[in-house]
């Protein structure tokens, strides 16, 4: 059987609810993961956090982070 229905076509200017009834018909292909709970870590594992000179920079310009 052929399928024909019609979808308009995708529009970048649209209101919320036209965004709310696209999130609607797509959220039946899509099936949640089971619920994963993280192990916890042991702290001798952890060594702290390595920032690359060029991030740190950005982030010391954004005035969020650096005042």
């Amino acid at each position: 059987m052929t399928n024909l229905e019609v979808h308009k076509p995708f529009e970048l200017d649209g209101d919320l609810a036209a965004l709310r009834g696209d999130c609607a018909r797509m959220a039946p292909h899509w099936a949640a993961p089971e619920r994963v709970t993280p192990l916890p870590v042991s702290p001798s594992l952890i060594h702290g956090v390595r920032v690359p000179a060029a991030s740190a920079r950005l982030l010391d310009a954004m005035s969020d982070y650096g005042d």
